[in-house]
């Protein structure tokens, strides 16, 4: 039943699910059963026997799966970090700082777009490190957690997915170089296309306009508008009901003499041993591989994973030196605290954990199924005019990252048969489709519920899971809908001016259209929130 249509069922049966009864688990479980048993073709020991390969196979493929398993511990050890910054009240001190120096809504919508931003070599840094740092701040001026997962996720793959100093960068350059180089493409390299791709990525550019402008207003709709009316109203960052990944439910008294370095200089720790063995492991993996080092290179072969658990013990490390040399208290009095507080770091990253471990058993079958492949098959297959296949390759690539949950996955498989269909049936338009297929990957990640980076967004907002995929998906939608539009003009047209010139009109439409709406509205409805 591989690279069939029954492939699709598994990811089908856990989004619908996962859509319809809000529990993750319970819907990541049964979407691994459905797609055990389609595997083994319904034998109930064949079944078994996949069922137990997806679920160990995260931690064990031939040997240590140590991509996987630092990834979790890197989660871990974050919500361990958390937990000794809560126990010193640096988390305290630093909302406190910042709040006097950051005094509206307003600026603290801004500070996770800015950082996501800047902080763009790795989407999973990035939206963990950037939901440590701007968690304290949005929380004082109650601004939902969904909403802080909505800027974690809608910067952090967007940025990557254009930087070419990147993780992603690396890889895509990586990916395309070897399209080219199989078609003899010389015109321009895999850097220039990577680069002449950036402005055709519709997607990518309506998203941080619209996360851009929700940070500058209140552009709230749909269920990210109840989320922040309860904010305002009630207080309720999160519905207290539901499961959060990465609240601590703290069993330990606060240090009422916490300092903002207690916060900062962790933090800024994890990023500088990040960012610094990344470069170290990107330099060696490049020697190795190809008797040189330069900065694609380097960011090729870095090891994400390690440089991000290497991260993660130096953050802990320092948290636990400044907590113990904290002065107010004895010694004694302090170690009481250290296992209640690392136990609760463990216990709020559970959650998150677990769901990453379902969701790469489902990715795992999912790869058994082919059903990435089945989906390509389906375009290669239909007659289409070649002035749609760019419209085409962004909604495949979005159909396809959606029911995979990895847009990395989604890149593998179609750039190069995007590639090879336009390099055949339209060249001029090689770029365009290339363009398409990132953004259409992007789009679908932000959207599916089984996404490790959306997984990774909700945890570093501290925001529960489900309410953070039904808040962004509107938002995601209308980009998408403008991006293709943009992708339909361009292809008839042939002129990239044409296509972002009509994604822009219809951004610029929406805009004016949501302020002219907002001059009307009473404060009431908006809850003051600029003050």
């Amino acid at each position: 039943m591989s690279g069939t249509i029954f492939s699709i069922l598994p990811p089908i049966i856990a989004i619908v699910m996962v859509l319809i009864t809000k529990r993750v688990l319970l819907s990541l479980g049964t979407g691994i059963i459905a797609g055990a048993l389609i595997v083994a073709s319904f034998s109930p020991l064949e079944s078994i026997k996949a069922f137990w390969t997806a679920l160990t196979i995260t931690f064990w493929d031939g040997g240590l799966n140590t991509y996987n398993i630092f990834i979790m511990l890197f989660v871990i050890l974050l919500g361990v970090l958390t937990a000794f910054v809560s126990l010193s009240g640096g988390s305290r001190a630093f909302a406190e700082w910042a709040t006097k120096r950051i005094r509206t809504r307003r600026g603290a919508r801004l500070l996770p777009v800015f950082l996501g931003i800047l902080i763009f070599v790795d989407d999973y840094f990035n939206a963990l490190a950037v939901g440590q740092i701007a968690r304290p701040v949005t929380d004082s001026h109650k601004i939902s957690r969904a909403k802080l997962a909505y800027f974690i996720d809608s910067t952090s793959a967007p940025i990557c997915a254009i930087a070419p100093i990147s993780s992603w960068g690396a890889y895509l350059i990586g990916v395309i170089g070897t399209i080219l180089a199989g078609a003899s493409v010389v015109s321009y390299s895999a850097l220039e296309a990577f680069l002449l791709m950036i402005p055709m990525n519709f997607y990518v550019l309506s998203t941080l306009v619209f996360v851009l402008f929700a940070a500058l207003t209140n552009f709230d709709f749909g269920e990210m508008r109840k989320h922040e009316r309860r904010a305002i109203e009630k207080g309720e960052l999160f519905d207290p009901n539901k499961e959060v990944p990465g609240e601590l439910k703290e069993e330990f008294p606060v240090h009422n003499n916490g300092r903002v370095i207690d916060l900062v200089l962790p933090i800024v720790t994890l990023v500088a041993v990040t960012f610094g063995t990344m470069m170290l492991t990107g330099y060696r993996g490049s020697m190795a591989e190809y008797g040189r080092a330069d900065i694609w290179t380097i960011f090729e072969m870095t090891d994400v994973p390690l440089s991000l658990l290497a991260g993660g013990l130096a953050g802990v490390a320092i948290a636990f030196i400044l907590y113990m040399t904290q002065p107010g208290k004895a010694d004694y009095q302090k170690s009481r605290f250290i296992l209640p507080a690392f136990i609760s770091g463990v216990r709020a990253m559970m959650p998150a954990v677990s769901i990453l471990v379902l969701a790469w058993a489902l990715t795992y079958l999912i790869g058994e199924l082919e059903t990435g492949a089945f989906l390509s098959q389906v375009v290669e297959s239909a007659n289409i005019p070649t002035e749609l296949l760019p419209a085409i390759m962004f909604i495949l690539a979005g159909i396809m990252a959606f029911s995979t949950g990895t847009s990395w996955g989604s890149f593998g498989i179609l750039l190069p048969i995007a590639g090879e269909i336009m390099l055949n049936a339209a060249p001029e338009m090689l770029i365009a489709s290339l363009a398409a297929v990132l953004g259409g990957a992007v789009f679908g990640d932000h959207c599916s519920p089984i996404s490790d980076s959306t997984i990774m967004s909700s945890t570093g907002a501290g925001s529960n899971h489900i309410d953070h995929v039904s808040t962004q998906l509107p938002y995601a939608l209308v980009s998408a809908v403008f991006a293709a539009i943009g992708y339909v003009v361009m292809g008839l047209t042939g002129s990239l001016v044409a296509g972002l010139a009509t994604v822009a009109l219809l951004l610029a439409t929406v805009i004016v259209i949501w302020m002219m709406k907002g001059r009307t509205a009473t404060p009431a409805m908006h809850g003051n929130t600029e003050n």
